[in-house]
């Protein structure tokens, strides 16, 4: 990406007839001159170096010759960080005059993942930190020395290959991507810098597989035969189903319920809840309370994902089981072998649509906007209406195998 040369300026001479000796640098197609303080005639200068007619030429050609790598090792420096490919050629000048100088790098970029933790520190949501987190590792272990000036089209093309090299799906990707174009609005509108790269450059997205259960296919979960280990994983998916689809994190952390209600502050959108604890939600909490919470997991597990990730094992392991072989090796037939905790919200939401409950109250349900964002704000929405919808749709789960008998 760029050359660096020592070479007799010829364009204009000095009063003694003499030209200067400079450091040529050309970058990107653009060719940029740096003094190095000598002078030659055209006959004592000859492939970069003075010959035996310059005065003092032995020790002048150890100048040259250490501006020179001086340059060429700045130059390989900003390579290996990732930087060159994003530098102008007035900020490379200026980077490598300082360092002929001996002088701070005043002008030489700072590295991108310097403005994440300052983005980071803007936040104040657990989880949203911790995405902003795990965008960061991957850029510490992709390039930590990228810059806004280095991180153009061709290097976003190249990162997003890196991470899909490693097994990324499309849409894991995208959110590291969108992390990265928050950073650069973040940084535009404090006017660090005006360069933008998604303009050029897509974020890929894909419609995400099914996430939830058919009627047919919640019954048979909630009434299959499952090994006693599974039992309590199936059970705190129909409680997370009979509170509206709760994200786990905010039901394990829960201490008491208010009025017979469920009443907290979401994590991922600090948003207010007051979800009507049905009977059928009441009799799983009863069956597996906590002393300190609501629930016991947290009383047992230091973090309530050990929890999750097992339960997730665990729903997902539901399904015929033979035993095969001398050691009785365990073949599972999984019945739904995608399935997580997350589905119970969606199965909810699609119970609830089908059951024609009006799309308003669907998404006030889940905490959804809906209508126009900005006019939703102030309408104060009947939350009766959302009780109303949650125990038609219990309702239904509950007939539902009478009526098809």
């Amino acid at each position: 990406m760029a050359s660096l040369k020592i070479v007799l300026d010829v364009r204009r001479a000095k009063k003694d007839g003499e030209y200067p000796l400079k450091l040529q640098i050309t970058h990107k197609g653009k060719i940029i001159y740096i003094s190095t303080n000598i002078s030659a005639l055209e006959s004592q200068f000859k492939n970069g170096v003075l010959n035996r007619t310059a005065q003092n030429w032995q020790a002048k050609n150890i100048v040259l010759r250490n501006i020179l790598s001086e340059g060429e090792m700045t130059t390989l420096d900003l390579e290996r960080k990732s930087s060159l490919a994003g530098t102008t050629i007035n900020s490379l000048k200026s980077i490598i005059e300082a360092k002929i100088k001996g002088k701070p790098e005043v002008n030489s970029p700072k590295p991108f993942i310097e403005y994440i933790d300052e983005f980071i520190s803007l936040k104040s949501k657990p989880n949203t930190i911790e995405i902003y987190k795990q965008t960061k590792l991957k850029l510490l272990s992709y390039g930590p020395q990228c810059t806004f000036e280095s991180m153009n089209m061709q290097w976003l093309t190249k990162f997003d290959l890196w991470m899909q090299s490693f097994g990324l799906k499309t849409n894991g990707r995208s959110i590291h991507m969108r992390n990265i174009r928050a950073v650069f609005n973040y940084a535009i509108d404090e006017e660090i810098t005006t360069l933008y790269p998604f303009r050029r450059f897509k974020i890929k997205s894909e419609e995400t597989r099914k996430r939830s259960l058919s009627i047919d296919q919640l019954i048979l979960l909630r009434d299959y035969p499952c090994e006693d280990y599974q039992k309590r994983y199936r059970d705190i998916f129909m409680l997370m189903l009979y509170l509206i689809g709760v994200n786990a994190v905010d039901l394990f952390n829960t201490k008491n319920l208010v009025d017979g209600r469920l009443e907290y502050e979401r994590a991922k959108t600090g948003k207010l809840y007051s979800i009507k604890v049905e009977p059928e939600a009441m009799e799983i909490i009863e069956r597996y309370k906590g002393e300190k919470h609501l629930l016991y997991i947290l009383d047992e597990y230091n973090n309530y994902k050990d929890f999750l990730h097992r339960m997730s094992m665990g729903l997902k392991q539901i399904g015929e089981c033979k035993r095969m072989g001398l050691g009785g090796k365990k073949i599972i037939t999984p019945l739904f072998p995608d399935i997580s905790s997350y589905w119970a919200r969606h199965t909810w939401a699609t119970i609830a649509a089908s059951l024609d409950i009006p799309k308003e109250t669907i998404s006030a349900a889940l905490g959804h906007e809906f209508g126009n964002k900005v006019t939703s704000i102030y309408i104060n929405f009947d939350q009766q209406k959302v009780d109303d919808a949650n125990r038609k749709v219990i309702d239904y789960i509950n007939t539902y195998q009478h009526m098809n008998q």
